[in-house]
């Protein structure tokens, strides 16, 4: 990893590595899509893959496990609807 001091919410992306990113899932957007990466402590990263050195946002495991819960029993629906 490629990080320069502590890895915090907001940081750039380029300072977390090229390496690592997936994109755990993609439509017909044209590529647009949120890309993750699994950080050494448990923490989750995410970024737009369409801005890889912009912004990351940092999420602990309880916070992924809370909201991928939540998205699969319907509760981001409001998102998109």
């Amino acid at each position: 990893m490629a990080s320069n001091g502590p890895i915090r919410n907001g940081m750039s992306a380029r300072d977390l590595g090229t390496e690592g990113w997936h994109k755990p899932w993609s439509g017909t957007n044209g590529g647009s899509c949120v890309e993750a990466k699994r950080l050494p402590d448990g923490r989750v990263a995410l970024r737009q893959s369409t801005d890889p050195e912009g912004p990351a946002l940092v999420y602990s495991r309880d916070e992924m496990i809370a909201f991928l819960r939540g998205a699969k029993d319907g509760l981001a629906d409001f998102l998109v609807d």
